[in-house]
C-alpha cells in the first residue's frame, strides 16, 4: 500500500496541491505548476551545505510525488481506492468500558450486555455473539471461559442510532 497507516495524519495528495478530490487533470496540473514554483528550492535561496533536506525542500518533494501521482489516471485510481479504503478503515473509539460496567438483561437463551450512549440509545452485544468469538458468559455477568490462551480480549461495539463506538475489554476476571 502506497499511503501507509498514517494518511489520516498527513495530508493527502490534493491537499498538497490545494485541489479538490474531483478536479480535473487541467486544474490538478495548473495547481502543481504553481506549487512548485511556490516550493522550489531555489525560491528559499538556501545554501547546498546541509545534507538533510529543509521544510522547503520536503515540502518541494511532496508536491513532486502528488503530482507523479495524479498526472497518470491508473496511479490516481489506485491512490483513489486506497484513500477511501483507509478512511473506510479508520475506528474512533470514545471510550473503554469492561463487562462490569454494563448492565445485564437476561432471557431464557440469552443474555444481552448493554451500555447506556450519550445519544441515549445502547452499545449492545448478546452472549451468542461473544459465544461465537470464544468468550461465555453467566447470566449473571461473570466471564466463564475464553476459548484463547490470553486473559483477556477485546471487541468495538457501535451504538444503535448514532456512529459512536466503544471498545469492550473482556477480562476473565471481570
Amino acid at each position: 500500500m502506497v499511503l501507509g497507516s498514517n494518511i489520516s495524519i498527513q495530508k493527502t495528495l490534493y491537499e498538497v496541491l490545494s485541489v479538490s478530490e474531483d478536479a480535473t487533470y487541467d486544474k490538478i496540473r495548473a495547481a502543481y505548476k504553481s506549487a512548485a514554483l511556490n516550493t522550489h528550492p531555489d525560491k528559499a535561496h538556501t545554501t547546498p551545505e546541509s545534507s538533510v533536506p529543509s521544510s522547503e525542500q520536503q515540502e518541494f518533494f511532496s508536491v513532486q510525488k502528488a503530482w507523479e501521482i495524479l498526472r497518470h489516471p491508473a496511479s490516481r485510481e489506485d491512490y483513489d481506492k486506497q484513500l477511501q479504503s483507509s478512511r473506510q478503515n479508520i475506528e474512533i473509539i470514545a471510550s473503554e468500558i469492561e463487562v462490569g460496567d454494563m448492565i445485564i438483561e437476561g432471557t431464557a437463551d440469552t443474555v444481552e450486555l448493554l451500555y447506556p450512549c450519550r445519544c441515549g440509545d445502547y452499545f449492545i452485544i448478546t452472549s451468542c455473539e461473544l459465544g461465537e468469538m470464544g468468550i461465555f458468559v453467566s447470566a449473571d455477568g461473570e466471564v466463564e471461559q475464553q476459548a484463547s490462551d490470553s486473559s483477556s480480549a477485546s471487541v468495538v461495539l457501535g451504538c444503535g442510532s448514532c456512529s459512536l463506538k466503544v471498545r469492550l475489554v473482556i477480562n476473565e476476571s471481570s
